[in-house]
């Protein structure tokens, strides 16, 4: 049983009809490949050859069938076995083409996502910039609304200041005018009471001096 084995075993018989072992994988597509029916498989040895040397070998023709038949069914056991972790090239070439065409799809969705959102990113910043735009621009404004009223302001409390030190200036000059008017009537004043007193002083002299004058003439 081993002899025949090794004489047919699954590599050989996988290269007499045309296959080659690969690993399973998982792809996006896989489509299930139906191989040749368990009905449709043929040995590629002598059944009856094999019979017919058992039985020159010693064994009865009952025995040698028997051992034909279990060998039957082990080796389409082993041929199911080997089948399920086999693939054909047209197959093989099948599934790599539709993994080709998934990669492609998948390539074009991430182009067109990337430029969709290059498209968002883009749209986003120009809204960005057209607030900041905004912003600026009534930053600016405000800016000059506020320089504006804040020179407006200074130069009203400049014209304030000056007319308050107008003000001030002309009461200085009024009060020092009345201080002069009212310094030189004090003077006139002064005069004339100076002028009253030496005519009262040189009346009193006189009243005095003839009263000393009629005192002598009385005495004497």
């Amino acid at each position: 049983m081993n002899a025949l084995l090794l004489r047919f075993g699954p590599r050989r018989l996988c290269a007499l009809r045309g296959f080659h072992v690969g690993a399973p994988s998982a792809t996006f597509d896989l489509r299930r490949v139906e191989l040749t029916p368990l009905e449709q498989r043929k040995l590629t040895f002598d059944s009856h050859g094999l019979v017919t040397e058992l039985k020159n070998s010693g064994f009865e023709k009952e025995q040698a069938e028997l051992i034909v038949s279990a060998l039957v069914m082990l080796t389409t056991s082993n041929m199911d076995i080997v089948y399920k972790d086999m693939v054909t090239k047209s197959h093989q070439e099948i599934a790599v083409q539709q993994i080709m065409t998934h990669l492609d799809s998948i390539r074009k969705d991430m182009v067109i996502l990337e430029k969709s959102e290059f498209a968002n990113l883009r749209s986003e910043n120009t809204k960005m910039k057209r607030e900041l735009e905004q912003f600026q621009n009534q930053l600016q404004e405000e800016s000059q609304k506020v320089r504006a009223e804040t020179k407006l302001d200074i130069n009203l409390e400049r014209s304030r200041i000056s007319d308050m030190f107008t003000e001030q200036e002309r009461k200085l000059m009024e009060a020092s005018s009345e201080f002069h008017h009212k310094k030189a009537d004090l003077e006139n004043d002064n005069m004339e009471i100076n002028k009253k007193i030496d005519l009262q002083v040189a009346s009193l002299k006189t009243v005095l001096e003839s009263l000393k004058l009629e005192t002598i003439r009385y005495l004497a």
